[in-house]
């Protein structure tokens, strides 16, 4: 038997973004686009004959906004939603509501007539939305979580950004450091264990998948929520206790040690494992500067993203531990770390603030 295709709805007021969209995701055979709407009126007659697996949702739109819609389907028809948006800055804050509300993930609004745009991004279009018909959302049983198809793209390593480690890491100091990676589902899972910690937890660093300029929003989020500080990294920040340092959308972020400090970099670069940021490029980097001094946290989310840097990270000495299935969105990116025998403890999202403080304790 065929497997059945993900059923999506697509929901924008633009009919070029709706036609647009359409083709992106068809260009995928495990896609199907059974209906467009130009506003949540539209999309609600077609949800009371037919539910589709996963809902892509314009931000603004006439009539009613996006995030009322969300609001009010979260309510009484829990479906996985990504919200698509042209994300300027003064609009994720609103995605950033939209999150908490219960939408799983947010795109890029594909910028139509734009070909190098679309080059890069109609392949995180698509594997964003595969990654959210996976995703638990209010109690909906996740489906399988076994990885998307391979994409007819080369799917790069961490190898084209660093080279791999050397087994040279330097000897233990008197600071830890602490790395998590994280996708889809990981914004509200990041905010639980964050809120959990106290002033003086050890320096953290954190890569969640996400586009340009949501990262700072949520940051600023982060940072008004928990008692450490929160921002998003910048070239040459310092590792620090009771700080927090969010890669930035669209660009990697790496670890780097001078003398007792441990600095981050940020750079351009092509996508690893499929993302930029890339947390097999964070973890990779922590197993070549930090080794035991490291701790590795891999958080739920769609894929394989940190798998192979986690593993590094554990050869080089660091603690790993990974988010259990049962409180995973999506029971991806840990599942396929614990497959490698990267993760030396499965926890709950519950726990692993706990479990970061015993492990980082001297």
């Amino acid at each position: 038997m065929p497997k059945a295709k993900t059923r999506v709805l697509v929901i924008d007021d633009s009919a070029s973004v709706r036609q647009t969209m359409k083709m992106i995701l068809e260009e995928d055979p495990e896609l199907e686009v059974v209906a467009t709407a130009a506003d949540p009126f539209a999309a609600a007659r077609y949800i009371q004959g037919e539910l589709p697996d996963v809902i892509t949702l314009d931000v603004e739109m006439p009539r009613m906004d996006g995030l009322t819609f969300l609001r009010k389907l979260m309510q009484q028809c829990p479906i996985p939603v990504v919200m698509c948006s042209s994300l300027t800055e003064e609009g994720s804050e609103t995605l950033l509501e939209a999150m908490a509300a219960g939408a799983v993930d947010v795109i890029l609004k594909p910028r139509v007539g734009v070909a190098d745009h679309l080059s890069e991004a109609r392949m995180m279009i698509r594997e964003t939305v595969k990654g959210a018909a996976r995703a638990r959302v209010q109690g909906r049983r996740a489906v399988s979580s076994t990885p998307a198809r391979i994409e007819p793209q080369a799917k790069l390593t961490a190898d084209a950004v660093l080279p791999p480690p050397s087994g040279k890491a330097m000897s233990r100091t008197t600071e830890m450091v602490v790395c998590i990676g994280a996708s889809t589902g990981g914004t509200e899972a990041l905010r639980e264990v964050l809120e959990a910690l106290p002033a003086n937890s050890p320096g953290i660093v954190v890569v969640q998948h996400m586009p340009e300029n949501f990262t700072r929003a949520f940051a600023k989020r982060l940072d008004g929520l928990c008692e450490v500080s929160v921002k998003e990294a910048e070239n040459g920040d310092t590792v620090m206790r009771g700080h927090v340092l969010i890669a930035p959308g669209g660009r990697h972020m790496m670890l780097e040690r001078q003398g007792a400090r441990y600095l981050v970099w940020v750079r351009e670069g092509p996508l690893v494992s499929r993302h930029r940021p890339s947390v097999d490029v964070l973890f990779r980097s922590a197993a070549r500067c930090a080794g035991s001094n490291a701790v590795g946290i891999i958080m739920t989310g769609m894929g394989d993203d940190g798998a192979r840097g986690m593993l590094e990270m554990k050869q080089a000495g660091a603690r790993t531990f990974a988010q259990d299935e049962a409180t995973s969105v999506v029971f991806g990116m840990p599942k396929e770390a614990i497959a490698r025998n990267a993760v030396d403890k499965i926890v709950p999202l519950g726990g692993i603030a706990r479990e970061l403080l015993h492990a980082t304790a001297r």
